[in-house]
């Protein structure tokens, strides 16, 4: 099975690694899509995001990252996937969550969401707060892989 894992990763946190390296011992494949979404300001560039996936997920196996734009289902369509994978942190992502999902079925019922609750200490983490972490000069290595700690670091010494 071919899972599409959706979502702007701007930034990668540990919690989307821990979905994506759990998703890779369930499914045969896992295709994680990077939305470029022109209504957003994003830290990261699409091809920097692309990178910081690719490094991070180097080490396991039937893990693709592609980018995309438009509807999920047209992209799940395009990878052949067989389902969409949705992470869930709190109760509070899942009412978003099956909004989302209902959606994705009413306009493509071949596609099914499941959904994978993150490790318990992962919980608090979202790309939002680690950028304003980051932001700060707040430490992130324990909220994000290395080389996106690096990017972060980077970016925002710049931005100051």
């Amino acid at each position: 099975m071919r899972a599409l894992y959706p979502g702007s990763f701007d930034p990668l946190t540990l919690g989307h690694l821990d979905l994506i390296e759990r998703a890779s011992s369930l499914f045969g494949e896992v295709v994680v899509a990077v939305l470029q979404n022109p209504g957003k300001t994003p830290v990261f560039s699409l091809d920097q995001r692309l990178d910081q996936i690719s490094q991070a997920t180097a080490h396991l196996r039937g893990i693709t990252v592609a980018s995309f734009d438009g509807l999920t289902v047209t992209c799940a369509r395009q990878h052949q996937a067989d389902l969409i994978l949705r992470g869930l942190r709190a109760m509070s992502d899942f009412e978003y969550e099956l909004q989302i999902a209902h959606t994705n079925r009413s306009l493509d019922s071949a596609f099914e969401t499941i959904f994978l609750s993150t490790a318990a200490h992962y919980s608090f983490l979202s790309s939002s707060v680690v950028k304003e972490v980051a932001r700060f000069g707040g430490r992130v290595e324990h909220m994000v892989p290395a080389v996106v700690a690096k990017d972060l670091q980077r970016f925002f010494n710049s931005a100051l």
